[in-house]
């Protein structure tokens, strides 16, 4: 290429110099080239991805690696370009390597952050914590979406709120990252609350669960589900959580189609029980505050009457006496 590469120039130039009305330098020539296969290149890289595409995706069949490895494809075909454009211009391989070294350094000490994503970007796509189209949660951000975009640098979600987050691979590789979609969409969803001591124990567990297999996203039952060497039934459950100071505590297992309607199938999921409840007559504990005065208590004064009762209507009752340093006037 190197000694095909300045005929073709030449042989341009001459031709551009002959057609040209005006006098063109050689200098021009090879900039206009070099430009000319830059451009080339662009668009050929697209082609050569489009057309290899399928291919790849077919083999590899993950779609985060599938796309890094059609970016890789295209990186170098614009490489090859940049290579013989530089040629065209006459930068010869000895400066290449010295601008790539130059480069290097510079990355080295300034870019290190970006390397180390490209580092966990690598551990990320090898190790598969998460897919293309899963839903995760950043468990100590408090972030929840799916996963739009995995490249080596960083992991684009799209949120349940409808924004777009990018974490760098080097932060997410260190975080709990919590996926809802890894092998089975399924998950299993509880909601606990209280009722008194005084309503049917057993009567409350049928209506609960019961109110839950009528509400839309919740599987109503079915095979038990596996989950590694454990089942757990399909269908809701109600047990007894606690003996609790103020009632019998109660909760209710059930689990929801997707993951993306956990918060509306909750909701859902209590608003059914609390109908149900009280159609039934099944009655909510709640905190109560029980006085009772014997014969250890003292007396309580307690007066019945209008608010516009006189100031004294209370002086015949008896007094505590006053300290010894307060006058009692």
């Amino acid at each position: 290429m190197r000694a095909v590469t300045p005929l073709v120039v030449e042989w341009t130039a001459e031709y551009i110099k002959s057609a040209a009305p005006w006098d063109v330098d050689e200098w021009q020539v090879e900039l206009a080239l070099a430009i000319l296969v830059l451009a080339l290149g662009w668009y050929l890289s697209k082609i050569v991805v489009r057309l290899t595409g399928r291919t790849v995706a077919r083999r590899i069949e993950r779609p985060s690696v599938t796309r890094t490895v059609l970016r890789g494809v295209r990186l170098t075909v614009l490489l090859f370009t940049a290579a013989v454009a530089s040629t065209i211009l006459g930068v010869g391989g000895g400066d290449l390597l010295l601008t790539a070294g130059v480069l290097s350094a510079v990355t080295a000490v300034v870019l290190a952050p970006l390397i180390g994503s490209f580092v966990n970007g690598i551990f990320v796509l090898a190790d598969r914590p998460y897919e293309i189209g899963d839903m995760i949660e950043v468990a100590d951000a408090g972030h929840r979406g799916f996963v739009e975009d995995i490249t080596i640098r960083y992991t684009k979600i799209f949120t349940l709120e409808n924004t777009f987050i990018v974490i760098p691979n080097s932060e997410i590789h260190t975080r709990d990252v919590i996926n809802y979609s890894a092998e089975d969409e399924r998950t299993r969803v509880s909601v606990e609350f209280e009722i008194t001591y005084e309503s049917d124990l057993d009567e409350a567990r049928r209506i609960a669960e019961r109110a839950t297999r009528n509400v839309d996203g919740v599987i109503a039952g079915g095979p038990d589900i596996r989950i590694g060497s454990a089942r757990y039934a399909a269908a809701p459950t109600c047990n007894v959580l606690e003996y609790a100071d103020s009632g019998v505590r109660l909760g209710v297992l059930f689990w929801v189609k997707h993951p993306y309607k956990l918060t509306v199938t909750r909701s859902a999921v209590q608003a059914h029980i609390r109908e149900r409840f009280l159609e039934e007559g099944v009655q909510f504990a709640y905190p109560h505050t029980h006085h009772v005065f014997d014969e250890t208590s003292g007396a309580a004064r307690v007066a019945l009457g209008d608010a516009d009762a006189e100031p004294d209507a209370f002086a015949d009752s008896p007094r505590r006496p006053a300290p010894p340093d307060q006058d009692d006037s």
